[in-house]
């Protein structure tokens, strides 16, 4: 009786100086997994982290275009649309013909729109305390200074 020899070959971990969770990319990503939960928890009203952006954007600014609400929320244009048109089929968004330059569209909270970013956003500054809760607040400072250096 004759042993066959395999053809694979036995894992052997590599030596490179490259550790995945030592990368700012992958902490980044945890940490967003965790912050995204917090915010699905939080935020009510079956809003999406993108939803919640253009709502909260659109009560600090009032009406803009969509192509500056995509700006100002750090978006691109295939997805600003896409959030402008699920907001605007919820009722809480509305579009029109810009009157200065027709064909810009202009995007504006509706009344339902207000009223809910208005009681959204004491939701959204608690989950913002509670993403942060781990640090003392030198370290929140901190992180926050470092990050916007990153941007």
């Amino acid at each position: 009786m004759t042993r066959s020899v395999s053809s694979k070959r036995s894992f052997r971990p590599s030596r490179m100086p490259y550790v995945l969770e030592e990368q700012i990319g992958f902490i980044l990503r945890q940490v967003w997994q965790r912050h995204a939960a917090i915010f699905a928890a939080g935020i009510g009203a079956n809003l999406t982290p993108t939803q919640w952006a253009a709502l909260a954007k659109l009560a600090e600014t009032g009406p803009c275009s969509q192509n500056q609400l995509g700006r100002l929320t750090a978006m691109d244009v295939a997805t600003i649309k896409g959030v402008i048109d699920r907001l605007t089929a919820r009722g809480l968004t509305e579009t029109s013909a810009d009157p200065q330059d027709g064909r810009r569209l202009k995007v504006s909270l509706t009344r339902n729109g207000r009223e809910l970013a208005e009681k959204a956003a004491s939701n959204a500054l608690a989950i913002t305390r509670e993403t942060l809760a781990p640090l003392e607040a030198n370290e929140r400072e901190l992180l926050t200074a470092l990050l916007n250096k990153l941007r």
